[in-house]
């Protein structure tokens, strides 16, 4: 009996990745008069993988098309996305204002100085200024009517007779930010679509916005199925810890969602499906029983509850039997991500983060290829995902990336997309980024959330 006869898909990939092998690697069965001919490429209803994804995107944008923008504060509106354009309700600055320390003087110096004491900011001028005048002014702070130029205060001294005096040349409106000099009131600012960063919450304060309008974050609910979780201590008795409860809720978050709870369901349809379709979340995710096993609840909960099945399988390792469905009630999606770590971290990367992307309204990150170090075992006819570590110009593929395997996500920057057969090393291969990645190989800030 071959390896892949002998063990479940899952239990193969975990063999290769540990021996660092793919699984056209692995010794297939024989050709002869006892045993016929070589057995065909496999041909399943599973989705190719960049098409999964896109369905994931329309999907998600399709949903969003029926969700109003909000208004929130300032304070609460970081890491969200304008669902308008942002237009200054003022000029900026909306007065002249000193952009230095020193003084403020009205036509060619020498200038008499003003008995009046500094002008602040924050505070009107006491008086215009005539030919000949100077007064002590601080940075931003509003400039007197008639003044023609700042002096810097260490280009400027004083006589015993009360006069100011230039160091170097002064030319008219020097050191003064004219009103209006950033922008006018009603200029655009930001078309809709930008992500809120703490830059743009400065910069909406200084146009005079109290609260933005931006797309609602989508909400989300996980569940994780099956008896034999863990919630706490050692493996014992084959019970296993819960290794995708801690992880699945902050990596949604990190993907701009609000994610509402995480909740364990046993292997009980009946419970998965009242745990379904009472969810009040816009995206339900679900771990493991997406096959066609005796507890693998998922196909059948979704039939009852009347959903959609947009994608039923994706052409990926691992990860290969994720799938995307619509539920009935409204613009609802559930996500079934596989039960093994690593195939759904690749459901994750693969159908959440498009899905939740578009139905926040963020754009889709600039995708960007990267040499490979060495060569990559690829799958004969799928995708693989496999952790990547980006050293300099180059990515270095990771080691334990077997589907019930975190040890190589943990440490990567990303996942290298493997084409089927495989990449030869300085191959440059599409990588994904982590959605903690803060800095893509363009130098943009990608798929961060600020929370």
């Amino acid at each position: 009996m071959t390896m892949k006869e002998s063990l479940p898909d899952d239990g193969v990939d975990d063999v290769l990745a540990l021996v660092g092998r793919s699984r056209e690697d692995a010794p297939g069965p024989r050709t002869g008069p006892t045993t016929g001919p070589a057995p065909q490429p496999e041909r399943h209803r599973a989705t190719p993988w960049p098409e999964a994804r896109a369905v994931a995107a329309r999907a998600g944008a399709k949903a969003a098309a029926s969700r109003q923008p909000v208004p929130v504060p300032l304070g609460q509106a970081l890491g969200r996305v304008l669902a308008e354009p942002l237009h200054a309700l003022t000029d900026l600055p909306s007065f002249d204002t000193s952009a230095m320390d020193g003084w403020a003087v009205a036509g060619p110096g020498p200038w008499r100085i003003a008995p009046e004491g500094a002008v602040l900011a924050g505070h009107a001028p006491a008086a215009a200024l005539d030919d000949g005048d100077a007064v002590r002014i601080a940075t931003g702070a509003r400039v007197p009517v008639g003044a023609t130029a700042v002096v810097r205060s260490e280009h400027a001294r004083t006589d015993t007779a009360g006069q100011l005096h230039a160091r170097r040349e002064v030319v008219p409106g020097q050191d003064i930010r004219p009103r209006g000099q950033e922008c006018r009131s009603g200029d655009r600012l930001l078309p809709a679509g930008s992500t809120v960063t703490p830059a743009v919450l400065g910069l909406g304060a200084a146009a005079g916005y109290d609260e933005l309008t931006v797309h609602p974050r989508p909400r989300v609910e996980v569940l994780v199925l099956g008896d034999e979780l863990l919630a706490s201590g050692l493996p014992h008795e084959g019970l296993i810890r819960d290794a995708l409860g801690p992880m699945l809720g902050p990596w949604l978050q990190a993907l701009g969602a609000e994610v509402l709870g995480t909740r364990r369901v046993g292997d009980d349809a009946e419970a998965l499906y009242a745990a379904v379709t009472g969810s009040a979340a816009d995206v339900v995710v679900t771990t493991g029983g997406t096959a066609a096993g005796p507890v693998d609840h998922v196909h059948p909960v979704l039939a009852k509850a009347g959903a959609t099945l947009l994608v039923d399988g994706v052409k990926v390792r691992p990860g290969h039997p994720m799938l995307l469905a619509e539920l009935g009630s409204g613009p609802r999606h559930l996500v079934g991500l596989p039960g093994n770590p690593l195939a759904a971290v690749s459901g994750l990367l693969t159908l959440a983060e498009p899905l939740l992307r578009t139905l926040a309204g963020r754009p889709a990150p600039e995708p960007y290829r990267v040499p490979v170090r060495e060569e990559i075992q690829g799958h004969p006819y799928d995708t693989r995902l496999v952790p990547v570590a980006l050293r300099g110009d180059e990515a270095a593929p990771l080691h334990y990336n077997g589907p019930a395997m975190l040890r190589g996500i943990a440490a990567a920057d990303g996942l290298a997309v493997v084409p089927p057969g495989g990449a030869r090393p300085g191959q440059a291969l599409h990588v994904l980024d982590l959605p903690w990645t803060a800095v893509s190989a363009y130098g943009e800030a990608q798929g961060v959330c600020f929370t």
